[in-house]
């Protein structure tokens, strides 16, 4: 199994209060795979109503386990459903997130392209290209990150993709690039949101990095304004005296 040590991701301490911990660098999407009326159709169209809803009731059972974050149950079952649902893209999409959760990342992008070419997901898009940036492909990152901005998704996954876009200029070193990438984001209007304080806690921890404590603790102290308990950010703040 390709092995990722990533020793300076920009979103792995963020993520931690957002995603409930783990080492990938995107969050991936909190509705996971729905099994809807619409999947369940197509299952029993390929599979027959009785094996089919056989089939539709382990499908349910891999989503389950993915949304409990159980990763090696929602993995293995959905593995075991590829052979008779190759052509269901929900079957593969729960097979990406678990192998992304699980750090498994080329079968993450293999299962999260296979859903993409049946059945396009822009939630799915910074997912994939953080397990791309896991296998140090960045020209695939850079592609996915123009698909991102091309498309102009919810801001949510706008955020989700702009931090996995600078995170890979980071891994470069390249942190010129990475706060260049971070500035292209909307000022708030209304209530601040999770992915405001994503954001902002990634741009202060750039900052940090590039030398310049007093643009990071402005960072740090925007998100300890809406949310002290915002991850490690009160500590952040004490090592840079604030």
């Amino acid at each position: 199994m390709e092995q990722w040590h990533d020793e300076g991701s920009l979103r792995d301490e963020a993520t931690a209060a957002t995603r409930r911990g783990g080492r990938p660098a995107s969050r991936p999407p909190e509705r996971n795979a729905p099994i809807d009326e619409v999947v369940e159709a197509k299952v029993r169209e390929v599979a027959g109503p009785h094996r089919g809803a056989r089939l539709v009731e382990r499908l349910r059972e891999a989503a389950s386990a993915l949304d409990r974050e159980r990763f090696s149950d929602a993995r293995t079952i959905a593995r075991s459903l590829l052979d008779e649902l190759d052509d269901i893209a929900a079957v593969h999409r729960i097979a990406g997130l678990a192998a992304y959760r699980l750090g498994r990342w080329p079968e993450a992008c293999e299962q999260l392209e296979a859903a993409e070419a049946l059945e396009h997901s822009a939630t799915d898009l910074p997912v994939l290209a953080d397990a791309y940036r896991a296998r140090k492909r960045w020209a695939r990152v850079e592609e996915l990150w123009t698909a991102i901005r091309e498309e102009s998704p919810a801001q949510e996954t706008m955020a989700e993709g702009r931090i996995v876009a600078a995170s890979a200029a980071a891994d470069r070193d390249d942190l010129a690039e990475a706060l260049r990438i971070m500035s292209t984001s909307p000022r708030v209007k209304g209530k601040v949101r999770d992915h405001h304080l994503r954001q902002w806690y990634v741009v202060g921890d750039l900052h940090d990095r590039a030398g310049d404590p007093i643009q990071a603790a402005r960072f740090f102290a925007k998100v300890a304004e809406h949310d002290p308990d915002f991850v490690d950010v009160r500590a952040r703040l004490d090592d840079l005296g604030r």
